[in-house]
């Protein structure tokens, strides 16, 4: 890309796999909600997304957007979604929209669709075959506030492509960790996303040539029920790791 690319939330484990991969391959401009304790390698803005001149200041002479920023927490309120992650994730578009950008990423969440899991549900959604029950055409089923927030953000990002001809594509992400897959946590190991295929999912979103996309941010795990056909085929997405591949903390040779 010739111009930098937007990364918000730029404190968080997210960004932290995308930087720790791709910090080379682009140039970045970070947006932090908290002053750094270290100062980093990449231009920086410290504000928050709900402050439309701090958007306007970070959108301004970038190519592309990962928005990441938001209230992570599952059992976040209503109050703090509905500031930080839905007006916050319109303000982005917005100001993306009269920067010019021409891509939007969006860091949706496992969340948008986390009431398809039941305890009577959930055995069968684990396939070891391609005949997955969640593909991203369904419709979403969110299981909390912070999910109702995710699903909004991918609608937001549909108008948005739909008015203004914006590339969006939405990354449903799974259960990020560092070196391993969570241990004896079948959910977790199900929809586990290593840093290095977290990396290598975000640098896809911003090459491929896409339209309008929702994909799921998995690694290629024996059992999931979450299908990463779609970030194959759209996004030229080949994971290399594999939750089945470890064993206990030590990865099987």
């Amino acid at each position: 890309m010739d111009e930098p690319v937007l990364l918000t939330g730029a404190g968080g484990r997210v960004a932290e796999a995308i930087l720790e991969g791709l910090a080379d391959d682009y140039e970045w401009k970070l947006l932090l909600h908290s002053p750094p304790t270290e100062e980093p390698d990449h231009e920086f803005i410290v504000g928050d997304v709900t402050d439309e001149s701090t958007v306007r200041e970070a959108v301004a002479g970038v190519e592309a957007i990962i928005h990441l920023a938001g209230d992570p927490r599952p059992e976040a309120s209503w109050e703090s979604v509905l500031t930080n992650n839905i007006d916050g994730t319109q303000k982005m578009y917005e100001a993306a929209v009269a920067a010019g950008v021409d891509r939007f990423v969006y860091a949706s969440s496992n969340h948008a669709v986390g009431a398809f899991e039941t305890p009577d549900r959930t055995p069968e959604m684990y396939r070891p075959d391609d005949d997955f029950l969640l593909d991203g055409t369904e419709f979403p089923r969110p299981g909390n506030h912070y999910g109702i927030s995710k699903a909004t953000g991918e609608v937001i990002g549909r108008y948005y492509h739909d008015e203004y001809d914006l590339s969006v594509c939405n990354v449903r992400i799974g259960n990020l960790t560092r070196g391993h897959p969570p241990i004896d946590y079948e959910r977790g190991q199900a929809m586990w996303l290593s840093y290095p295929d977290c990396a290598h999912l975000h640098q896809r979103t911003l090459e491929a040539d896409y339209e309008f996309e929702i994909v799921y941010g998995i690694s290629d795990n024996d059992r999931k029920y979450y299908s990463i056909e779609r970030a194959r085929e759209a996004l030229d997405y080949e994971p290399q790791d594999n939750s089945a591949e470890w064993d206990g903390e030590q990865k099987v040779a």
